[in-house]
């Protein structure tokens, strides 16, 4: 067994719930991908390296043929305390990565070398950040002129403030895991079982959260009443949600966007709603593909990877 041929190195985004890999060539170019839902939270703190190798492993050599450890450059949870060791968090204001944050995981097989991703802090507001940091670093990998602003929705939405390549503050705000806390567990899930969407009701649900954010709580239980008196259809229920959290999110970061560029990065999905939200407000903005920008940024630290080896 020889292994998957041109393999350079391997790129890990292990988050939460998830484990993504890709098979990496010298050029940066994919050879292979897998994924599992071996995420952080189903090791309980222990199996990391088995997880990995079960995606991985028909991939690599004979431990016969080996000749020397193929590098492994991982991001997100993984480096957490609950992950496979702690890479400790870098303060900002700094660039999104650096050699000297890089932390060696211990393994057992000798084809490996693991390297973790540590992510960022902000010590005043308190903030922290795991796997964002290297999607703004494959953001800007594409765009190293960027002076703006980066908001990166997703389960825990990140605005990050980026002038002369560095990562100068940010700010994280809930909405993901509020939307699917609201629409899965609360009151608010009778009336959103079912498919749809309708975009007219996630932009009144966006205008009336940036107009009077301090009324959300009861516009949200307004979407409840609606249901049961006016026959609100589960696909405005669910669209009316989405508008009054991400309407909610931008009154909140409003200092981060007005008058700033500004640059989405995420599922095409999320950043095309975050798109429309801030259209309302006039901004027109560009969208990244989070996962083409994590594996640009992973890209990007193996090439740090190569200049702190020589």
């Amino acid at each position: 067994m020889t292994g998957l041929a041109g393999l350079d190195w391997i790129a890990v985004d292990w988050g939460t719930t998830r484990l993504r890999v890709w098979a990496m060539d010298r050029a940066g170019q994919v050879l292979a991908q897998a994924a599992s839902d071996r995420g952080i939270a189903a090791l309980d703190g222990a199996g990391h390296e088995a997880a990995l190798l079960a995606l991985i492993g028909g991939w690599l050599p004979d431990p016969a043929l080996v000749q020397g450890r193929l590098p492994v450059l991982a991001c997100g949870m993984v480096g957490s305390r609950q992950g496979w060791i702690e890479a400790p968090y870098r303060a900002v204001p700094c660039l999104p990565l650096a050699a000297v944050g890089l932390v060696a995981a211990p393994v057992a097989d000798p084809r490996l070398a693991v390297w973790l991703v540590p992510g960022l802090m902000q010590a005043q507001a308190a903030d922290v950040m795991r796997g964002e940091e290297v999607q703004i670093a494959g953001f800007l990998a594409a765009a190293p002129d960027f002076d703006g602003v980066l908001c990166l929705p997703g389960t825990h939405a990140k605005w990050a403030r980026i002038s002369a390549g560095e990562v100068v503050s940010f700010q994280t705000f809930m909405t993901g895991e509020l939307f699917a806390l609201l629409s899965e567990r609360s009151v608010l899930r009778h009336g959103m079982a079912g498919e749809g969407w309708d975009e007219a009701a996630f932009d009144a649900g966006v205008e009336v959260a940036l107009a009077r954010p301090e009324r959300l709580a009861a516009r949200l239980f307004s979407i409840r009443a609606e249901g049961l008196l006016q026959g609100l259809t589960p696909g405005a229920a669910r669209a009316r949600l989405s508008g009054l959290l991400i309407g909610a999110e931008l009154a909140g970061a409003k200092p981060y966007w007005l008058g700033q560029d500004v640059a989405l990065v995420g599922a095409e999905a999320l950043t095309a709603l975050y798109g429309r939200a801030l259209a309302q407000m006039g901004m027109q903005v560009r969208q990244c593909d989070g996962g083409t920008a994590v594996l640009a940024g992973l890209t990007a630290a193996r090439a740090i990877l190569r200049e702190k080896e020589r």
